[in-house]
């Protein structure tokens, strides 16, 4: 059974050497190709090689930054538990650490990917006030069942698979790009198509959870995302009549 909260002390000595090779490796692996807002926001958080997060620290980091916190749940929340908690800036993130044997392969997401991935942004204001709004919307809509299926397809595209201009070049921001070397490798070759930033053929996008994605779309900025919301309501509004 996966804790549901986080006891610091129950840590062991392999889960601290996990934590730095997945550290160290992810962070040599996004060398160069990563956003630079997550770099800074990496520093925000205080996340290093040589400590495990303690989630009571991150919140308290997040609570003075953007009223942001984590809170512990065992496994994937369902969707309308996941979007609700995203309208109170809550963030649902596993404890759990994967073992030595599994640095390579995880069937669902540890708190590396949760915590390291996702976590340092939610210390950027634009990124949350976009992150909080799409919960926002589900529960305005009463957790419609089209309406969550397109606010699945939005968070999909843009938290965990998104791109965003940075200068000249496109650097990587989602969380399931940013844990995963092959994924970072794929995001930013030439194999992969890159569409700009379109919210209306994002909500038609169908998505796979268990393959390295073809397809991204690509941000100017996180002011974009946060600016977006009312074209992002109304196309919803278009496809699902509340």
């Amino acid at each position: 059974m996966r804790p549901t909260e986080q006891v610091y002390s129950a840590y062991t000595e392999e889960d601290f050497e996990v934590w730095k090779i997945l550290f160290d490796r992810q962070m040599e692996h996004l060398d160069g190709k990563v956003a630079p807002e997550f770099l800074e926001a990496l520093e925000n958080v205080k996340f290093n090689r040589e400590e495990i997060p303690d989630f009571k620290k991150v919140n308290k980091i997040l609570g003075s930054m953007t009223g942001w916190q984590l809170i512990t749940v065992p496994n994937i929340s369902p969707a309308e538990e996941f979007f609700m908690h995203l309208a109170e800036k809550k963030f649902t993130a596993t404890c759990w650490l994967r073992k030595m044997s599994e640095l390579d392969y995880l069937e669902e997401p540890d708190m590396f990917h949760d915590v390291f991935a996702h976590t340092p942004l939610l210390s950027n204001q634009a990124y949350t006030d976009f992150f909080q709004s799409m919960g926002l919307l589900a529960k305005k809509y009463n957790f419609d069942k089209e309406v969550i299926l397109k606010l699945q397809r939005l968070y999909w595209f843009t938290i965990e698979f998104g791109l965003i201009r940075s200068g000249e070049d496109i650097k990587i921001y989602g969380a399931g790009i940013i844990s995963s070397k092959g994924e970072t490798q794929h995001a930013l070759s030439d194999q992969s198509v890159k569409h700009d930033f379109d919210i209306a053929q994002i909500y038609k996008h169908d998505f796979r959870t268990d393959v390295i994605q073809e397809e991204y779309y690509v941000i100017e900025s996180f002011d974009q995302l946060a600016g977006a919301m009312d074209v992002i309501e109304r196309a919803l509004f278009d496809e699902v009549k509340a």
